[in-house]
């Protein structure tokens, strides 16, 4: 068995000299559950976590999902859309309110934040993923912290499939192979990985740490969804697969609480940790051209 139950301590102090990472903010993680309106306070301890990773030297990508949940209220729906067009104009109002409010959030504390839209066919095309790459590459460079999201204005395939593709689980992994980082941190509605959905089963057995993806954790993913997020647990295991063949440490953790970012990076037993499997540089765009091909 490639996987178990518990964290070899050295393992996860290692994650203390992660130099670039990835981090991946869900709807869920983003919204207050009872109105699915912004969560202000989570988001100002996010902005902070991510801005002391900056101040300790480190390159810090934010891909965030909740463009389409922000339009949905800024637009006074109450449920959430079905139709591809009106997803994507609650996508083009909610992804100006979400940036305005990083902005905002990310000026208090003297850090400059960017935006990058996405989407995966940017890793498809080799022209659009070096120059994807490079632009990366000189945000970085400059001290400033990108915030990716897929590009849902435009992207229909994006929108009608998120089944498929999650709620931008596989475009987090897709980001952190196309820079080369060293650790992608996934903030979920739940602590981790179990053996079984713990919301259902109560036997289900938390699993600390995964050294190889193998058929039978693979078939746990049997996937799950809220009314704000749209990824489960299948989403996260296809970014573990990308992560992993990229060299990329991937971490799921619980979104409730923002503070688990500086916990993982220090070497709290947080999270169920993926190792890196580095493969051939070819195998992810492989399996993406799989995945839509599927």
């Amino acid at each position: 068995m490639r996987w178990h139950f518990y964290t070899t301590m050295n393992i996860r102090e290692n994650l203390k000299d992660k130099k670039r990472i990835v981090v991946k903010i869900g709807s869920s993680s983003l919204t207050h559950p009872e109105t699915g309106r912004l969560d202000l306070i989570k988001l100002e301890i996010l902005v902070r976590e991510l801005t002391d990773l900056r101040n300790q030297g480190k390159d810090v990508v934010l891909v965030t999902s909740g463009a389409v949940a922000v339009g949905r209220e800024t637009l006074g729906l109450d449920q959430r859309p079905t139709e591809i067009s009106v997803k994507q104009a609650c996508a083009s109002v909610g992804q100006a309110k979400l940036m305005m409010i990083y902005q905002k959030l990310f000026s208090e504390y003297n850090q400059i934040c960017s935006q990058v839209l996405m989407t995966k066919n940017t890793m498809l095309d080799n022209h659009s993923r070096t120059n994807a790459k490079n632009t990366f590459n000189e945000l970085l460079r400059m001290g400033v912290i990108p915030i990716v999201n897929e590009n849902d204005t435009i992207a229909t395939h994006e929108l009608a499939s998120l089944s498929v593709f999650g709620d931008n689980d596989t475009l987090s992994a897709v980001v952190a192979a196309l820079i080369e980082a060293d650790l992608l941190i996934l903030m979920s509605d739940i602590d981790g990985m179990y053996t079984d959905d713990p919301r259902k089963n109560p036997d289900a057995r938390f699993i600390e740490t995964v050294e190889k993806l193998d058929d039978e954790l693979m078939a746990m993913g049997k996937g799950s969804s809220t009314d704000v997020g749209t990824g489960g647990m299948a989403t996260k295991l296809s970014a573990a697969t990308i992560a992993s063949a990229s060299g990329t440490d991937m971490v799921i953790a619980n979104g409730g609480d923002f503070h688990n970012i500086h916990r993982i990076i220090h070497g709290e037993q947080v999270g169920t940790l993926f190792l890196q499997d580095k493969k051939d540089a070819f195998y992810v765009i492989g399996y993406l051209q799989l995945m839509y091909n599927h």
